[in-house]
């Protein structure tokens, strides 16, 4: 029987009552819940990894240890190492002339108290664990609903959870988008979601009448940008690296190529190469994971027939030649997709899984006008040694995160905050910065014994030191 809302809210409550009862929250505390996440990690790697699988109908297995389990244990265990840092107080210097005559400023970070966690399909371990790392290094206890397209995964948080942690720190649930919205509709001190942006809207709506602070992580249509001065072959295979992990179900995967007019037969076939040498099978290739579900499959295989229909050529990249038209399963090559128009679904959906349009251009401005020219995307792909053109590209387009020579990559370093800009996200974690999301800045400020107002001509009645104050400032 699916979780209520009535239920929900008294699990909320209970986890406030607790948290409010515990203020403040000592770094010995937080540490212990970091500590015990990571012993759920470790102790229940493999059969999450299992739990991966069976979702995804194949996963693989290295693939979702290093990407879901060592991930989320490797950010739990930085926040560890940092936390104290990040708990001390920030000192601000007083304007003048309140510092010199002693008066105090600091910002204290403060936990907010229970923070929701709404966690998607695609990486569902490690986009649970990244956040609730942030929320308990922040002092605060988590509520999480993990998505309804991996229900395995979900019924192991549900299972081992409280084999962890009390349900006045950490509390999992399962269900469907009933279950979500009444989730999103909680009074939450902040909640954050990772997941595609239509539904980032009606979290967004649901959060709104609480007025819960949102953090939306979406996504949407990363570009890669490969000049001139770029090598093909190592700008190839990194991006096929990137789109061909998790079958190109990723926020950042990259969405399009944009390539020189007269090194796109040279991508086409450095893209070719690169599947070819990683992936020599894929059917039963065990390194290579399936596309979700069927709905997801259809899905995609629309988008090519709608771009074979208005004259867009499709290359399947298929190594061995197999027939992926007779297996009932839910595996695809990658399909590179050229001479993409604006009116194909490919140009306009944000892809997510093995299709990859290549757009060409003559002049690198054109790359700049087109990316702003449209939805400002969650990251942003760079390949080349101009350090001119490398710069025009920088200062000229705006993204949530830019990896340079590389795709994906500054997701993975915990000092950059991971966010999107307008319809791929609001608000940033990762690091100090998903602590301070977390937290609380409250600003304090300790007044000197010396009577500030009096010297400052604000106390009554108004004189001499009123009109020296006034003058000192009314002037351009």
């Amino acid at each position: 029987m699916a979780v209520t809302k009535d239920q929900m809210l008294a699990a909320l409550n209970a986890q406030r009552t607790s948290f409010t009862a515990e203020l403040p929250i000592p770094a010995s505390v937080r540490k212990d819940r970091l500590k015990r996440a990571i012993a759920m990690m470790v102790d229940h790697g493999e059969a999450f990894c299992k739990a991966l699988s069976e979702d995804f109908g194949h996963r693989s297995t290295e693939q979702s240890m290093m990407t879901d389990i060592v991930a989320s244990i490797h950010t739990l265990k930085y926040s560890i190492k940092q936390l104290d840092k990040w708990m001390k107080p920030e000192k601000r210097k007083p304007t003048f002339p309140l510092g010199l005559l002693g008066a105090k400023a600091v910002i204290e970070y403060q936990p907010k108290g229970v923070v929701g966690i709404i966690s998607p399909w695609n990486f569902p371990v490690q986009l649970t664990m990244g956040p609730m790392a942030g929320a308990f290094a922040a002092g605060n206890r988590v509520m999480v609903k993990s998505s309804e397209f991996t229900p395995t995964v979900a019924a192991l948080f549900e299972e081992i959870g409280p084999k962890y942690f009390s349900a006045e720190e950490a509390v999992f649930y399962s269900g469907g988008p009933d279950v979500g919205q009444a989730f999103a509709s909680l009074p939450f001190d902040h909640l954050i979601f990772t997941g595609a942006t239509g539904i980032g809207k009606h979290i967004l709506h649901a959060a709104a009448d609480n007025l819960t602070p949102v953090t939306l992580e979406l996504g949407g249509k990363s570009p890669t940008i490969i000049g001139r001065s770029a090598n093909i072959d190592a700008a190839t295979q990194r991006i096929a690296l990137g789109k061909m992990l998790n079958a190109g179900q990723i926020c950042l995967a990259p969405d399009y190529l944009m390539v020189p007019r007269e090194k796109e037969a040279e991508v086409v076939a450095g893209m070719t190469k690169a599947v070819s040498v990683m992936y020599p099978t894929l059917l039963e290739n065990p390194d290579y994971t399936s596309v979700i579900n069927s709905r997801h499959r259809d899905r995609l295989t629309g988008y090519l027939d709608d771009a074979r229909a208005k004259g867009a050529e499709v290359i399947e990249v298929n190594p061995a030649n197999e027939d992926f038209g007779s297996s009932n399963r839910n595996k695809m090559p990658l399909y590179l997709v050229r001479n993409p128009t604006d009116d194909m679904k490919v140009m306009q959906e944000e892809i997510f899984g093995p299709v990859l349009p290549i757009k060409t251009y003559d002049r690198i401005e054109e790359t700049i006008d087109y990316v702003n020219a449209h939805d400002r995307p969650l990251g942003l792909y760079y390949f080349g040694e101009d350090a001119g053109e490398q710069r025009q590209v920088l200062d000229r387009t705006i993204s949530g995160g830019v990896t340079l020579n590389d795709v994906i990559f500054h997701i993975s370093n915990e000092e950059l905050p991971f966010g999107g800009i307008g319809p791929s996200g609001m608000g940033a974690y990762h690091g100090f910065d998903g602590f301070k999301t977390f937290s609380h800045g409250k600003s304090v400020y300790k007044q000197p014994k010396i009577n500030i107002a009096k010297l400052a001509g604000l106390l009554p009645p108004y004189g001499k030191a009123t009109q020296t104050a006034i003058a000192r400032d009314f002037k351009a």
